[in-house]
C-alpha cells in the first residue's frame, strides 16, 4: 500500500462527484500547481491541498479520486497557447517574437517540468497531461508560424532545419537551467534565435 492509498477515504468509491463552481475548482488547481512548483510533485498531498484552500480532504476525493488525476487535471487547466496570435508577416520577426513570449513564461513553465519530470516517466496519465498543457499547444502553434513562412516562401518547403526548431526553442528553455543555473528568460531566448535558428534557417 502506498501512501496516497494509505491518505484516501475507504468512502471515496461509492461518493457522488460534487458540484463546485469553475472558480473554486480553478483554485485547488491553482494551488497544486503552486504546491509543485515550490514543493515538488512528491510533497504534494491532498492533505496540504485541502489546507491551503481551506476544504476537506474528502471533498477533494469526490472530485478526483488519486493525486495523479488531481495533478494531471490541474495541468490540463492549465493549456494555453503563448504563440497563436504570433503573426506578423515575416517569419524571422515571429520567431523572434514566439522567443520573447517563451522567455517571458519560462520560470513557471521550467518549475514544472522539473517538479514532474520523474513523475511523468511512471505515470502514463501525468505525461499525457504534461504534453497536452504545455508541450503540444505549443509546438503545434510553431509548426504554423513556420508553415506560413513557408507558404510566403521565406524558407524552402523542404528545409532540414524546419522539423529542428521546436526541439531548439524549447530544449534551450529546459536545459539553460541545468547548465547554467539561469532560466531561459526573454533577452537571452531571442538573442538565441537570432544566433542559432535565423541563420540556420537562411534567415537574415
Amino acid at each position: 500500500m502506498t501512501s496516497q492509498d494509505a491518505d484516501r477515504p475507504e468512502t471515496v468509491g461509492t461518493s457522488r462527484r460534487s458540484k463546485i463552481t469553475p472558480e473554486r475548482e480553478q483554485e485547488f488547481y491553482d494551488a497544486v500547481l503552486d504546491q509543485l512548483r515550490s514543493c515538488g510533485y512528491d510533497a504534494v498531498t491532498m492533505e496540504g491541498i485541502a489546507a491551503s484552500t481551506r476544504c476537506s480532504k474528502s471533498t477533494l476525493y469526490r472530485q478526483w479520486k488519486t493525486k495523479p488525476q488531481f495533478v494531471a487535471a490541474a495541468l490540463r487547466s492549465n493549456s494555453r497557447v503563448r504563440f497563436a496570435d504570433i503573426d506578423t508577416g515575416s517569419l524571422a520577426e515571429d520567431l523572434r517574437r514566439a522567443a520573447a513570449a517563451a522567455g517571458e513564461g519560462a520560470g513557471k513553465d521550467t518549475g514544472l517540468l522539473q517538479a514532474l519530470g520523474h513523475a511523468v516517466m511512471e505515470d502514463p496519465e501525468l505525461k499525457c497531461a504534461l504534453r497536452e498543457a504545455l508541450v503540444e499547444p505549443e509546438i503545434a502553434a510553431l509548426r504554423a508560424i513556420l508553415a506560413r513562412g513557408v507558404a510566403r516562401g521565406e524558407v524552402p518547403a523542404g528545409h532540414p532545419a524546419l522539423e529542428y526548431v521546436p526541439a531548439q526553442l524549447f530544449g534551450m528553455l529546459r536545459m539553460r537551467p541545468v547548465l547554467e543555473g539561469e532560466q531561459a528568460d526573454a533577452a537571452y531566448l531571442v538573442r538565441f534565435v537570432e544566433a542559432v535558428v535565423l541563420p540556420a534557417l537562411g534567415l537574415p
